[in-house]
């Protein structure tokens, strides 16, 4: 019994119908990011300030580097030490990459947070993080281009205050385009896997 014979649309059905198989295996699956996708925004797009080290930074001095921003105080208890500590360990995770990532920390208490203080500081977390600080009059226009919310809060005495602040850390790409922004506890392996993504683009 001879087959029986295949029409032309028929014949173009199937052929369209392997080529959609044969991309579908092609085509790798994009995973979304853990944090906050903000590309585009109008906010966080850059700054430019001082290191502990006394030297003038912006974003382009990191470059072909991913950069993750953190605005925070020295003598915070809680919240700025495990942002750090998580920033530290997501460097770790990233091995031969964690070369190509800046860490950054914006003092918001420009009032104890000397230049001295902050490079103890970001010692006590990875030798290669800056911390940076602005002038007392120029941290409010800084913020704000940030959407970062920070207020002094009285201790019992004059040295002794606390500041309430925003917790999250802002992430750019290695072309210092704002890309994402983590939130308090997203956790260093969650991060680390976004900074993967955004050095291998």
């Amino acid at each position: 019994m001879s087959p029986v014979p295949l029409t032309r649309r028929a014949l173009l059905g199937a052929s369209l119908g392997t080529a959609g198989l044969l991309m579908a295996g092609c085509t790798e699956k994009v995973e979304p990011f853990s944090g906050i996708d903000i590309t585009g925004a109008d906010y966080a797009t850059g700054f430019s300030l001082t290191d502990h080290n006394g030297q003038p930074r912006t974003l382009a001095d990191f470059k072909g580097k991913a950069v993750v921003l953190f605005f925070g105080f020295t003598q915070c208890p809680d919240v700025c030490p495990t942002s750090m500590s998580e920033l530290a360990e997501a460097k770790r995770l990233l091995g031969a990459d964690g070369e190509r990532l800046q860490g950054l920390f914006v003092s918001i208490d420009p009032e104890r947070d000397t230049p001295e203080v902050m490079k103890q500081y970001m010692a006590s977390f990875d030798p290669s993080f800056l911390a940076l600080y602005a002038a007392p009059d120029k941290l409010p226009e800084l913020a704000k281009s940030y959407k970062i919310y920070y207020k002094k809060v009285e201790g019992p005495t004059p040295t002794s205050y606390t500041m309430d602040h925003s917790a999250g850390s802002y992430v750019y790409d290695p072309q210092g385009r704002i890309r994402l922004y983590h939130r308090y506890g997203t956790g260093a392996a969650a991060l680390a896997a976004d900074l993967k993504k955004l050095l291998a683009a």
